[in-house]
């Protein structure tokens, strides 16, 4: 059984206020136009933090009336790139300023580490913000040697109004991978943060006027994926969306988008990630690269390495060293420095994962070590590995989005890849050998946006992230996110003795 964190009171002092709980549009905050809240809850106990404006249709009419109005008479896409860099420069100043509060926020919204919070998640906003701000002076077109008597040029325009809708896992970096290169390319935006996890997002907006940011740029609907992030996807003002959730989600986005008014799409979907362990691999590594893939974040995370496929030749020493580390995890209030995994978000997502555990066993997996839920209040589950699992179980097919790993063995390179690649998600992979001709040859040939070896969750602001396969389209950052918040504009002029003149 995993290690239990005591969760006492001794951690209470880190909690802040939540001091931000109503609708951003506009630069003001504003109750729902249907005056509606709903409760949003600490995982850590289950008990209600506050209660937060819930947006619908007529609230997102409204933030994206005051987003149209900001692209298309305001002054954020025409003023120089080197003045919305210095804007989004001073925002991110406000959240290192702010650091420790947004992190307690995430933490008692979403289960988050507080630690990892304050060390990496905060932090990496802030840098996101600067990378993007120090690239909005550069975006710029091309001089195009064209065919006949003409002169032509392209230019790279903001597309417009963009929402984006946000997922629970984290709140603050994924509120920025979106919305740090759709300010730097001058767009204006509707932000739906998840439903299980508002009040970080809330407190950017009000960081982003503090900044200056101008009303109407930056507006954020609390709200309900079925009511306001459908109502995003269907509106007929707004120029594209980008998604991060899960396939069944995109897929309705997508629909949306198709039957509206053809919106641009971008979608990061799920992922079933394998890690590939050969027998060259240095074991006690490969242990403790195989426990942060599946265990950072409490597994709430899309590319988690979630498959482990070992070569036989090690693989009863990696089982037995992998099930006394797993054993000796430490899980329990996420604000104690020594826990190394909080609960997972809320009750339906702590319930589906157990779900998943139940039916891996009935399948015939064998429980290594884990499998319950901690006896305790909140949403805390012990770290699970199954063994004896094939690729057609849904414990090893579905993304579970939890802490729950399936170790396998395999022969041969060649299985390796056959079953690396044998799911309908294709987000991220993982590869551990010391030799290269192995880690070039399986790297090329696993179909998956992002390819680690002897790394993982090696993300990185200027590395760009997304999938193929179900795991959807259109990549996360790198300079790759700044370019679909753009569109290409061409202008030709006749030039002297053409045709035209």
């Amino acid at each position: 059984m995993a290690k239990h964190g005591n969760g006492n009171s001794e951690y209470l002092e880190k909690i802040p206020d939540v001091k931000f709980t109503k609708l951003f549009i506009n630069g003001e905050f504003v109750d729902s136009i249907s005056g509606k809240t709903f409760e949003t809850v600490d995982p850590r106990t289950g008990e209600v933090i506050t209660l937060v404006a819930e947006g619908d249709k007529e609230d997102v009419d409204l933030a994206v009336k005051a987003a149209r109005k900001a692209f298309d008479h305001g002054t954020w896409p025409r003023m120089s790139g080197f003045e919305r860099g210095r804007i989004m420069n001073k925002f991110a100043d406000l959240i290192e300023q702010n650091l420790e509060e947004l992190a307690a926020l995430d933490t008692i919204d979403g289960g988050k580490l507080f630690s990892l919070g304050k060390e990496v998640d905060i932090p990496s906003v802030s840098s996101m913000l600067r990378y993007y701000a120090g690239a909005a002076d550069k975006i710029h077109g091309e001089t195009l040697k064209m065919s006949m008597e003409l002169q032509g040029y392209t230019l790279l325009e903001p597309v417009g109004v963009v929402g984006l809708i946000i997922p629970w896992n984290f709140p603050s970096l994924l509120f920025f991978i979106k919305a740090a290169p759709a300010l730097a390319a001058g767009c204006t935006m509707v932000i739906k943060p998840a439903e299980q996890t508002p009040v970080s997002a809330l407190f950017y907006a009000h960081l982003a006027k503090q900044a200056g940011i101008p009303d109407g740029v930056l507006n954020v609907i609390n709200g309900f994926g079925p009511t306001a992030g459908a109502a995003i996807s269907s509106h007929m003002d707004i120029d594209k969306v980008s998604f991060t959730g899960s396939t069944e989600v995109g897929r309705l986005i997508m629909q949306a988008a198709a039957t509206s008014n053809l919106k641009q799409v971008s979608l990061e979907l799920g992922g079933k990630s394998p890690l590939i362990v050969f027998d060259d691999a240095d074991v006690n590594k490969a242990v403790e690269l195989a426990l942060l893939a599946v265990l950072y974040n409490k597994g709430e995370i899309c590319c988690a390495g979630s498959r482990v496929y070992v070569q036989e030749g090690i693989y009863e020493e990696f089982e037995k060293k992998i099930a006394e580390k797993a054993k000796s995890w430490v899980v329990g209030d996420p604000f104690d420095p020594h826990v190394q995994q909080g609960p997972q978000v809320d009750k339906e997502q702590f319930e589906k994962i157990l779900y998943y555990i139940e039916q891996g066993k009935k399948e015939g997996g064998t429980i290594l070590t884990g499998g319950k839920a901690l006896d305790k209040k909140g949403y805390y589950i012990e770290p699970t590995i199954f063994t004896d699992v094939k690729e057609e179980m849904i414990v090893v097919s579905d993304e579970i989005f939890g802490p729950v790993m399936s170790l396998m063995k395999f022969k041969t390179v060649e299985e390796a890849i056959e079953r690396a690649n044998n799911t309908k998600y294709g987000l991220a992979a993982g590869i551990v050998t010391k030799d290269l001709n192995i880690a070039n040859r399986v790297s090329r040939s696993i179909r998956a946006g992002t390819i680690w070896i002897n790394c993982y969750f090696a993300l990185d602001r200027g590395c760009p992230f997304g999938g193929y396969k179900m795991s959807g389209f259109g990549k996360d950052k790198g300079m790759q996110a700044l370019y679909k918040f753009l569109q290409v504009k061409a202008v030709v002029t006749p030039i002297y003795n053409s045709p035209w003149l």
